[in-house]
């Protein structure tokens, strides 16, 4: 179950109170919870532009959805707006940070340290939002003892040596497919219980192992199946003009 953050005012239906820590009961839908972030990303931006507060309406605009789809995804967790105020950017930004849980850091390890990896190691967008890449490690040795911007690159073969002694939250595999298989067992056996999976293969994990699947090449061919079928469309538009 999960913890109400501070501040939160939830519809009563959605809790219930173990001494005094109220605990939500509501299971939030996995549409709404791959929202969050786009909205966290619209919120630092306006942040960044010094605005205060602003409405359902001018949010919506911004980000191309409807505003009654945003009322709703918030009201899954509280809210947080006021009736003819709106929403106060730095407190619901705040509030998505904790509901995402980069309020805090959380350490990251990337297994793979070719173009993918380092690429990712340079990121400096994931310390801001509180991913902090701890390490990296591989198998080539015209990489391992190099430093990629703060991070050392370790030989895989360390792997265990180094978990034993610094927390980890989070494993990013960014390395074939044929090795990720082999190294997966060995990040379970150390506790592991989050993967961020850019290897394209479907990881062999038990239901208590969160794993996240970003499989680049498949966004492609998603992208190139949409271009094709706007294509068709456009044609068979075009037909019926002319007859």
């Amino acid at each position: 179950m999960t913890r109400t953050p501070k501040n939160h005012i939830l519809p009563v239906e959605n809790l219930t109170k173990t001494g005094s820590v109220f605990i939500v009961k509501k299971k939030i839908s996995k549409a709404v919870i791959s929202r969050l972030p786009r909205y966290y990303r619209y919120l630092s931006d306006l942040m960044e532009e010094n605005v205060d507060r602003i409405s359902s309406n001018d949010l919506a605009k911004r980000m191309k959805v409807t505003a009654s789809q945003i009322r709703q995804d918030l009201n899954n967790f509280g809210g947080f707006g006021q009736q003819g105020y709106g929403y106060n950017v730095g407190h619901l930004h705040a509030e998505i940070g904790k509901l995402l849980g980069i309020h805090t850091h959380i350490n990251v390890v990337i297994i793979g340290a070719g173009h993918l990896g380092q690429a990712l190691a340079n990121y400096q967008n994931f310390e801001k939002r509180g991913f902090i890449i701890r390490a990296l490690f591989d198998v080539d040795p015209a990489v391992i003892g190099k430093k990629i911007r703060n991070s050392e690159v370790y030989s895989l073969k360390d792997l265990e040596k180094y978990l034993s002694s610094h927390p980890v939250d989070i494993a990013t595999l960014t390395l074939p497919k044929e090795r990720a298989a082999e190294v997966v067992p060995r990040l379970l056996a150390c506790g592991i219980r989050a993967i961020w999976n850019f290897a394209h293969i479907d990881l062999p994990v038990g239901d208590d192992v969160l794993v996240e699947n970003v499989h680049l090449s498949e966004s492609l061919m998603q992208l190139s199946y949409r271009m094709l079928a706007d294509k068709e469309e456009k044609e068979r538009l075009a037909g019926k003009t002319g007859d």
